[in-house]
Protein backbone atom coordinates (compact mmCIF):
# COMPACT_ATOMS: atom_id res chain seq x y z
CA UNK A 1 0.00 0.00 0.00
CA UNK A 2 1.46 3.55 -1.05
CA UNK A 3 4.56 1.76 -1.46
CA UNK A 4 5.99 4.08 -3.86
CA UNK A 5 5.11 7.36 -2.14
CA UNK A 6 6.61 5.79 1.54
CA UNK A 7 9.83 4.98 -0.50
CA UNK A 8 10.08 8.83 -1.70
CA UNK A 9 9.34 10.12 1.78
CA UNK A 10 11.78 7.97 3.21
CA UNK A 11 14.46 8.88 0.76
CA UNK A 12 13.82 12.81 1.26
CA UNK A 13 14.06 12.85 4.71
CA UNK A 14 16.68 10.35 4.56
CA UNK A 15 18.81 13.44 3.50
CA UNK A 16 18.42 15.39 6.48
CA UNK A 17 19.86 13.07 9.05
CA UNK A 18 22.96 13.60 10.98
CA UNK A 19 22.09 17.43 10.48
CA UNK A 20 23.07 19.25 13.87
CA UNK A 21 20.88 22.42 12.46
CA UNK A 22 18.85 22.78 9.52
CA UNK A 23 18.63 26.22 7.62
CA UNK A 24 15.77 28.20 5.52
CA UNK A 25 17.32 26.29 2.28
CA UNK A 26 17.25 22.92 4.10
CA UNK A 27 13.83 23.10 4.79
CA UNK A 28 12.79 24.63 1.14
CA UNK A 29 15.00 21.96 -0.86
CA UNK A 30 13.29 19.27 1.30
CA UNK A 31 9.22 20.69 0.47
CA UNK A 32 10.39 21.01 -3.14
CA UNK A 33 10.72 17.21 -2.97
CA UNK A 34 7.40 16.74 -1.00
CA UNK A 35 5.73 18.73 -3.34
CA UNK A 36 7.30 16.80 -6.78
CA UNK A 37 6.99 13.15 -4.34
CA UNK A 38 3.25 14.22 -4.01
CA UNK A 39 2.66 15.15 -7.54
CA UNK A 40 3.80 11.83 -8.66
CA UNK A 41 1.51 10.55 -6.65
CA UNK A 42 -1.07 11.65 -8.53
CA UNK A 43 -2.34 14.02 -5.90
CA UNK A 44 -4.83 16.56 -6.81
CA UNK A 45 -2.12 19.62 -8.08
CA UNK A 46 -4.50 22.63 -5.52
CA UNK A 47 -4.23 19.93 -2.76
CA UNK A 48 -0.55 19.33 -2.53
CA UNK A 49 0.05 22.96 -2.97
CA UNK A 50 -2.31 23.64 0.44
CA UNK A 51 -0.78 20.68 1.82
CA UNK A 52 3.37 21.80 0.76
CA UNK A 53 2.32 25.58 1.98
CA UNK A 54 0.66 24.38 5.36
CA UNK A 55 3.99 22.11 6.15
CA UNK A 56 6.48 25.28 5.31
CA UNK A 57 4.58 27.81 7.63
CA UNK A 58 5.39 25.13 10.67
CA UNK A 59 8.83 24.17 9.52
CA UNK A 60 10.43 27.74 9.00
CA UNK A 61 9.25 28.74 12.18
CA UNK A 62 11.52 28.06 15.57
CA UNK A 63 9.29 24.60 15.87
CA UNK A 64 12.08 22.85 13.33
CA UNK A 65 14.82 25.52 13.27
CA UNK A 66 15.89 25.68 16.85
CA UNK A 67 15.46 21.47 16.77
CA UNK A 68 18.60 19.18 17.70
CA UNK A 69 16.84 16.60 15.97
CA UNK A 70 15.30 18.65 12.64
CA UNK A 71 14.33 15.38 10.81
CA UNK A 72 12.29 13.90 13.50
CA UNK A 73 10.56 17.31 13.42
CA UNK A 74 10.24 17.61 9.88
CA UNK A 75 8.64 13.75 9.99
CA UNK A 76 6.33 14.96 12.44
CA UNK A 77 4.83 18.25 11.31
CA UNK A 78 4.83 16.36 7.81
CA UNK A 79 2.56 13.29 9.64
CA UNK A 80 0.36 15.81 11.12
CA UNK A 81 -0.52 17.66 8.00
CA UNK A 82 -1.06 14.11 5.86
CA UNK A 83 -3.85 13.37 9.09
CA UNK A 84 -5.22 17.11 8.70
CA UNK A 85 -5.74 16.59 4.97
CA UNK A 86 -6.98 13.08 5.20
CA UNK A 87 -9.37 13.64 8.05
CA UNK A 88 -8.22 14.64 12.03
CA UNK A 89 -10.13 11.70 13.15
CA UNK A 90 -12.16 8.29 12.18
CA UNK A 91 -16.03 9.65 10.67
CA UNK A 92 -17.31 6.24 11.40
CA UNK A 93 -20.63 5.69 10.39
CA UNK A 94 -23.16 7.23 12.16
CA UNK A 95 -26.22 5.16 12.24
CA UNK A 96 -28.26 7.01 15.33
CA UNK A 97 -31.68 7.05 13.28
CA UNK A 98 -34.71 5.42 13.09
CA UNK A 99 -34.98 1.88 11.30
CA UNK A 100 -34.52 0.95 9.37
CA UNK A 101 -31.18 3.08 8.33
CA UNK A 102 -31.06 3.85 3.98
CA UNK A 103 -27.40 3.38 3.47
CA UNK A 104 -26.83 4.04 -0.29
CA UNK A 105 -24.09 2.89 -2.45
CA UNK A 106 -23.21 4.38 -5.71
CA UNK A 107 -20.04 4.28 -7.78
CA UNK A 108 -18.97 3.63 -11.07
CA UNK A 109 -19.28 0.16 -12.97
CA UNK A 110 -16.19 -2.21 -11.94
CA UNK A 111 -15.33 -0.12 -8.78
CA UNK A 112 -16.48 -3.15 -6.53
CA UNK A 113 -19.60 -1.74 -5.52
CA UNK A 114 -21.55 -4.73 -4.95
CA UNK A 115 -18.63 -6.80 -3.11
CA UNK A 116 -18.33 -3.71 -1.03
CA UNK A 117 -21.60 -3.98 -0.51
CA UNK A 118 -21.40 -7.38 1.11
CA UNK A 119 -18.52 -6.70 3.27
CA UNK A 120 -20.25 -3.37 4.87
CA UNK A 121 -23.18 -5.67 5.40
CA UNK A 122 -20.75 -8.35 7.02
CA UNK A 123 -18.76 -5.54 9.13
CA UNK A 124 -22.18 -4.20 10.39
CA UNK A 125 -22.92 -7.93 11.46
CA UNK A 126 -20.31 -8.44 13.34
CA UNK A 127 -18.70 -5.17 14.65
CA UNK A 128 -22.01 -3.25 15.20
CA UNK A 129 -24.19 -6.47 15.72
CA UNK A 130 -26.75 -5.56 13.38
CA UNK A 131 -29.10 -6.68 11.32
CA UNK A 132 -28.74 -5.25 7.44
CA UNK A 133 -30.93 -6.34 4.63
CA UNK A 134 -29.43 -6.25 1.52
CA UNK A 135 -30.89 -4.66 -1.76
CA UNK A 136 -29.87 -5.24 -5.22
CA UNK A 137 -30.92 -2.25 -7.33
CA UNK A 138 -28.67 -2.39 -10.27
CA UNK A 139 -31.46 -3.76 -12.91
CA UNK A 140 -29.14 -2.74 -15.79
CA UNK A 141 -26.76 -5.69 -14.70
CA UNK A 142 -28.91 -8.56 -13.63
CA UNK A 143 -25.94 -10.67 -13.15
CA UNK A 144 -25.36 -7.63 -10.13
CA UNK A 145 -28.38 -9.03 -8.55
CA UNK A 146 -27.60 -13.02 -9.20
CA UNK A 147 -24.36 -11.93 -7.43
CA UNK A 148 -25.53 -9.85 -4.20
CA UNK A 149 -27.78 -12.95 -3.54
CA UNK A 150 -24.74 -15.38 -3.58
CA UNK A 151 -22.67 -13.09 -1.13
CA UNK A 152 -25.23 -12.57 1.11
CA UNK A 153 -25.77 -16.29 1.42
CA UNK A 154 -22.22 -16.67 2.46
CA UNK A 155 -22.37 -13.89 5.06
CA UNK A 156 -25.40 -14.76 6.02
CA UNK A 157 -27.68 -12.04 5.16
CA UNK A 158 -31.20 -12.04 3.78
CA UNK A 159 -31.33 -10.69 0.13
CA UNK A 160 -34.45 -8.81 -1.14
CA UNK A 161 -35.69 -10.60 -4.27
CA UNK A 162 -35.15 -8.27 -7.11
CA UNK A 163 -36.24 -9.14 -10.37
CA UNK A 164 -34.36 -6.67 -13.67
CA UNK A 165 -37.95 -6.13 -15.28
CA UNK A 166 -38.99 -3.92 -12.54
CA UNK A 167 -37.44 -0.41 -12.02
CA UNK A 168 -34.76 0.57 -9.59
CA UNK A 169 -36.93 3.22 -7.54
CA UNK A 170 -39.91 0.63 -7.41
CA UNK A 171 -37.74 -2.29 -5.72
CA UNK A 172 -35.77 0.55 -3.66
CA UNK A 173 -39.07 1.58 -1.92
CA UNK A 174 -39.99 -2.01 -1.80
CA UNK A 175 -37.31 -3.23 -0.19
CA UNK A 176 -37.20 0.08 2.61
CA UNK A 177 -40.51 -1.27 3.22
CA UNK A 178 -39.98 -5.06 3.41
CA UNK A 179 -36.97 -4.14 5.29
CA UNK A 180 -38.96 -2.36 8.33
CA UNK A 181 -41.99 -5.12 7.88
CA UNK A 182 -39.22 -8.14 9.13
CA UNK A 183 -37.16 -6.02 11.62
CA UNK A 184 -34.26 -4.77 9.94
CA UNK A 185 -32.26 -2.24 11.40
CA UNK A 186 -30.27 -1.12 8.53
CA UNK A 187 -31.01 -1.25 4.36
CA UNK A 188 -28.20 -1.50 2.18
CA UNK A 189 -28.51 -0.34 -1.62
CA UNK A 190 -26.31 -1.64 -4.33
CA UNK A 191 -27.17 0.96 -7.15
CA UNK A 192 -26.22 0.83 -10.81
CA UNK A 193 -23.19 1.98 -12.41
CA UNK A 194 -21.83 3.33 -15.92
CA UNK A 195 -18.43 2.94 -17.39
CA UNK A 196 -18.52 7.18 -16.61
CA UNK A 197 -20.37 9.75 -14.80
CA UNK A 198 -23.61 10.43 -16.74
CA UNK A 199 -27.01 12.01 -16.95
CA UNK A 200 -28.66 9.22 -17.46
CA UNK A 201 -27.27 7.50 -14.40
CA UNK A 202 -27.75 10.43 -12.23
CA UNK A 203 -30.85 10.89 -13.09
CA UNK A 204 -31.80 7.58 -11.65
CA UNK A 205 -29.36 7.75 -8.83
CA UNK A 206 -31.32 10.83 -7.78
CA UNK A 207 -34.85 9.40 -8.21
CA UNK A 208 -33.51 6.66 -5.88
CA UNK A 209 -31.97 9.22 -3.28
CA UNK A 210 -35.43 10.79 -3.01
CA UNK A 211 -37.28 8.08 -2.56
CA UNK A 212 -35.63 6.07 0.30
CA UNK A 213 -33.68 9.06 1.54
CA UNK A 214 -30.79 7.73 2.57
CA UNK A 215 -29.40 8.48 6.34
CA UNK A 216 -25.64 8.07 4.33
CA UNK A 217 -25.07 8.22 0.70
CA UNK A 218 -21.23 6.33 0.17
CA UNK A 219 -19.27 6.70 -3.21
CA UNK A 220 -17.30 3.33 -3.75
CA UNK A 221 -14.45 4.25 -5.63
CA UNK A 222 -10.86 2.44 -7.01
CA UNK A 223 -7.76 3.80 -5.61
CA UNK A 224 -6.02 2.74 -7.84
CA UNK A 225 -7.41 5.01 -10.44
CA UNK A 226 -6.03 7.80 -8.43
CA UNK A 227 -7.13 11.49 -10.13
CA UNK A 228 -9.75 9.89 -11.67
CA UNK A 229 -10.97 8.65 -8.82
CA UNK A 230 -10.84 11.84 -7.46
CA UNK A 231 -12.89 13.40 -10.34
CA UNK A 232 -15.27 10.65 -9.81
CA UNK A 233 -16.02 12.02 -6.22
CA UNK A 234 -16.63 15.22 -7.22
CA UNK A 235 -19.02 14.21 -10.32
CA UNK A 236 -21.15 12.45 -7.72
CA UNK A 237 -20.95 14.82 -5.00
CA UNK A 238 -21.93 17.47 -6.77
CA UNK A 239 -25.18 15.82 -7.89
CA UNK A 240 -25.82 13.92 -5.07
CA UNK A 241 -24.34 15.23 -2.03
CA UNK A 242 -21.94 12.26 -0.66
CA UNK A 243 -21.76 11.27 3.39
CA UNK A 244 -18.89 9.78 2.55
CA UNK A 245 -16.38 7.51 0.73
CA UNK A 246 -15.33 4.17 0.30
CA UNK A 247 -12.07 3.12 -1.02
CA UNK A 248 -11.48 -0.04 -2.50
CA UNK A 249 -8.05 -1.97 -3.70
CA UNK A 250 -5.88 -0.02 -1.53
CA UNK A 251 -3.71 -2.87 -0.63
CA UNK A 252 -2.84 -2.31 -4.74
CA UNK A 253 -2.25 1.29 -5.08
CA UNK A 254 1.39 1.87 -4.61
CA UNK A 255 0.95 5.81 -5.26
CA UNK A 256 -2.11 7.06 -2.76
CA UNK A 257 -3.26 9.82 -4.93
CA UNK A 258 -7.11 8.85 -4.38
CA UNK A 259 -6.66 8.61 -0.30
CA UNK A 260 -4.85 11.98 -0.28
CA UNK A 261 -6.83 14.43 -2.15
CA UNK A 262 -10.61 12.53 -2.16
CA UNK A 263 -11.80 14.33 1.23
CA UNK A 264 -10.06 17.67 0.44
CA UNK A 265 -11.72 18.24 -2.90
CA UNK A 266 -15.00 17.08 -1.85
CA UNK A 267 -15.13 17.71 1.70
CA UNK A 268 -16.78 14.57 2.80
CA UNK A 269 -14.55 12.01 4.78
CA UNK A 270 -13.07 8.68 3.99
CA UNK A 271 -14.94 5.51 5.75
CA UNK A 272 -14.08 2.81 4.78
CA UNK A 273 -10.70 1.63 3.44
CA UNK A 274 -11.25 -1.85 0.98
CA UNK A 275 -7.68 -4.17 1.48
CA UNK A 276 -8.17 -7.39 -0.28
CA UNK A 277 -10.87 -9.81 -2.21
CA UNK A 278 -12.11 -11.63 0.78
CA UNK A 279 -15.20 -10.61 2.38
CA UNK A 280 -13.83 -9.48 5.55
CA UNK A 281 -11.38 -7.22 3.96
CA UNK A 282 -12.93 -3.65 4.95
CA UNK A 283 -11.25 -1.40 7.66
CA UNK A 284 -13.03 1.48 8.90
CA UNK A 285 -10.18 4.21 7.40
CA UNK A 286 -8.03 5.63 10.24
CA UNK A 287 -6.41 8.67 9.04
CA UNK A 288 -3.59 9.09 11.24
CA UNK A 289 -2.85 4.89 11.06
CA UNK A 290 -2.57 5.60 6.72
CA UNK A 291 -0.02 8.45 7.72
CA UNK A 292 2.07 6.74 9.95
CA UNK A 293 2.31 3.60 7.02
CA UNK A 294 2.82 6.54 4.57
CA UNK A 295 6.09 7.77 6.64
CA UNK A 296 6.97 4.30 7.28
CA UNK A 297 6.43 4.33 10.77
CA UNK A 298 4.12 1.24 10.95
CA UNK A 299 0.27 0.42 12.31
CA UNK A 300 0.65 -1.42 15.59
CA UNK A 301 -3.02 -0.54 16.50
CA UNK A 302 -4.64 -1.46 13.13
CA UNK A 303 -2.07 -5.26 13.45
CA UNK A 304 -3.78 -5.14 17.26
CA UNK A 305 -7.28 -5.22 16.09
CA UNK A 306 -6.84 -7.67 13.02
CA UNK A 307 -5.27 -10.13 16.01
CA UNK A 308 -7.81 -9.61 18.41
CA UNK A 309 -10.48 -10.61 15.21
CA UNK A 310 -8.12 -13.53 14.35
CA UNK A 311 -7.56 -15.01 17.46
CA UNK A 312 -10.24 -16.17 20.53
CA UNK A 313 -9.38 -15.12 24.23
CA UNK A 314 -10.42 -17.96 25.46
CA UNK A 315 -8.57 -20.43 22.84
CA UNK A 316 -5.30 -18.34 23.59
CA UNK A 317 -5.93 -19.04 27.30
CA UNK A 318 -6.25 -22.41 26.65
CA UNK A 319 -3.37 -22.51 23.99
CA UNK A 320 -0.89 -20.78 27.00
CA UNK A 321 -1.62 -24.00 29.61
CA UNK A 322 -0.86 -26.65 26.84
CA UNK A 323 2.41 -24.65 26.13
CA UNK A 324 3.30 -24.31 30.19
CA UNK A 325 2.96 -28.13 30.22
CA UNK A 326 4.53 -29.13 26.86
CA UNK A 327 1.18 -30.33 25.33
CA UNK A 328 1.36 -28.23 22.29
CA UNK A 329 0.10 -30.42 19.40
CA UNK A 330 0.34 -30.15 15.66
CA UNK A 331 -3.18 -29.68 15.63
CA UNK A 332 -2.65 -26.46 17.72
CA UNK A 333 0.24 -25.65 15.67
CA UNK A 334 -2.30 -25.22 12.84
CA UNK A 335 -4.89 -23.23 14.48
CA UNK A 336 -2.67 -20.61 14.69
CA UNK A 337 -1.68 -20.86 11.18
CA UNK A 338 -4.81 -20.30 9.83
CA UNK A 339 -5.56 -17.67 12.50
CA UNK A 340 -2.70 -15.82 11.71
CA UNK A 341 -3.69 -16.21 8.22
CA UNK A 342 -6.83 -14.55 8.78
CA UNK A 343 -4.79 -11.45 9.68
CA UNK A 344 -3.67 -10.96 6.19
CA UNK A 345 -0.64 -11.16 3.94
CA UNK A 346 2.63 -11.96 6.06
CA UNK A 347 4.38 -8.67 3.52
CA UNK A 348 1.36 -6.51 5.20
CA UNK A 349 1.58 -7.99 8.60
CA UNK A 350 5.49 -7.24 8.55
CA UNK A 351 4.70 -3.95 7.34
CA UNK A 352 2.84 -2.85 10.13
CA UNK A 353 5.50 -3.05 12.73
CA UNK A 354 6.93 -0.10 13.35
CA UNK A 355 11.01 0.12 11.70
CA UNK A 356 9.94 -3.52 9.78
CA UNK A 357 9.50 -1.37 6.38
CA UNK A 358 12.30 -2.49 4.90
CA UNK A 359 12.04 -6.23 5.95
CA UNK A 360 8.72 -6.38 4.66
CA UNK A 361 9.85 -5.28 1.49
CA UNK A 362 12.54 -7.73 1.50
CA UNK A 363 10.18 -10.82 2.42
CA UNK A 364 8.24 -12.81 -0.53
CA UNK A 365 5.07 -12.72 0.37
CA UNK A 366 3.65 -14.90 -1.91
CA UNK A 367 6.14 -17.28 -1.02
CA UNK A 368 6.24 -17.08 2.32
CA UNK A 369 1.92 -17.64 2.55
CA UNK A 370 2.45 -20.82 0.00
CA UNK A 371 5.08 -22.29 2.96
CA UNK A 372 2.52 -21.86 5.43
CA UNK A 373 -0.58 -23.81 3.17
CA UNK A 374 2.35 -26.56 2.39
CA UNK A 375 2.81 -27.04 6.54
CA UNK A 376 -1.17 -26.61 6.66
CA UNK A 377 -1.59 -29.40 3.81
CA UNK A 378 0.94 -31.59 5.61
CA UNK A 379 -0.76 -31.79 9.23
CA UNK A 380 -4.06 -32.39 7.38
CA UNK A 381 -2.85 -34.97 5.90
CA UNK A 382 -1.84 -36.49 9.31
CA UNK A 383 -4.17 -38.64 11.31
CA UNK A 384 -5.95 -37.26 14.36
CA UNK A 385 -3.60 -39.24 16.48
CA UNK A 386 -0.55 -38.30 13.86
CA UNK A 387 -1.13 -34.78 15.14
CA UNK A 388 -1.70 -35.18 18.68
CA UNK A 389 1.02 -38.10 19.07
CA UNK A 390 3.87 -36.92 16.26
CA UNK A 391 6.32 -39.37 17.93
CA UNK A 392 4.51 -42.04 16.32
CA UNK A 393 5.39 -40.77 12.58
CA UNK A 394 7.40 -43.74 11.31
CA UNK A 395 8.74 -43.56 8.10
CA UNK A 396 5.70 -45.08 6.59
CA UNK A 397 3.39 -42.90 7.94
CA UNK A 398 5.40 -40.02 6.72
CA UNK A 399 5.67 -41.54 3.19
CA UNK A 400 1.87 -41.43 3.34
CA UNK A 401 1.75 -38.23 4.34
CA UNK A 402 3.65 -36.59 1.74
CA UNK A 403 1.90 -38.85 -0.79
CA UNK A 404 -1.51 -36.91 0.68
CA UNK A 405 0.13 -33.41 1.09
CA UNK A 406 1.95 -33.14 -2.45
CA UNK A 407 5.06 -32.84 -0.42
CA UNK A 408 8.03 -35.24 -0.09
CA UNK A 409 9.87 -36.93 2.84
CA UNK A 410 12.18 -34.63 3.08
CA UNK A 411 10.27 -31.67 3.69
CA UNK A 412 7.87 -33.48 6.40
CA UNK A 413 10.91 -34.51 8.06
CA UNK A 414 12.70 -30.65 7.97
CA UNK A 415 8.91 -29.54 9.43
CA UNK A 416 8.76 -32.23 12.46
CA UNK A 417 12.42 -31.18 13.01
CA UNK A 418 11.13 -27.49 13.24
CA UNK A 419 8.50 -28.21 15.12
CA UNK A 420 10.59 -30.15 17.77
CA UNK A 421 12.99 -27.39 18.55
CA UNK A 422 10.10 -24.82 18.94
CA UNK A 423 8.48 -26.87 21.46
CA UNK A 424 11.65 -27.46 23.55
CA UNK A 425 12.00 -23.82 23.42
CA UNK A 426 8.66 -22.57 24.73
CA UNK A 427 9.72 -25.49 27.07
CA UNK A 428 12.45 -23.03 28.21
CA UNK A 429 10.28 -20.24 28.17
CA UNK A 430 7.65 -22.01 30.50
CA UNK A 431 10.06 -22.69 32.84
CA UNK A 432 10.93 -19.04 33.64
CA UNK A 433 7.28 -19.33 35.25
CA UNK A 434 6.67 -15.60 33.76
CA UNK A 435 2.84 -15.21 31.94
CA UNK A 436 2.75 -13.76 28.67
CA UNK A 437 3.69 -15.91 26.08
CA UNK A 438 3.82 -14.38 22.69
CA UNK A 439 1.30 -16.41 21.10
CA UNK A 440 0.33 -13.24 18.57
CA UNK A 441 -2.72 -11.70 21.09
CA UNK A 442 -2.49 -9.07 22.93
CA UNK A 443 -3.75 -8.50 26.43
Amino acid sequence: MFESLSDRFETIFRKLRGQGRISDKHVEETLREVRLALLEADVNFQVVKDFVEGVRVRALGQEVLRSLTPEQHLIKIVHEELVRLMGDSSAGLDLHAAPPVAVMLVGLQGSGKTTTTAKLARWLKAERKRSPYLVPADVRRPAAIEQLRVLGEQIGCPVHPSVASKGAVEICREALEAARRGGYDTCLFDTAGRLHVDEELMAELDEVKRAVTPHHLLLVADAMTGQDAVNVARGFHDRLTLTGTILTKIEGDARGGAALSIRAVTGTPIVFLGVGEKLDALEPFHADRLSSRILGMGDVLSLIERAERAFDHAEAEKLEKKLRRAEFTLEDFRDQLRAVKRMGSIGELIGMIPGMKKVAAAVDGGKAEKELGRIEAIIDSMTLQERRQPEVLNASRRRRIALGSGTSVAEINRFLKQYTQMKKMMKKLTRGGGRGLPLGLPT
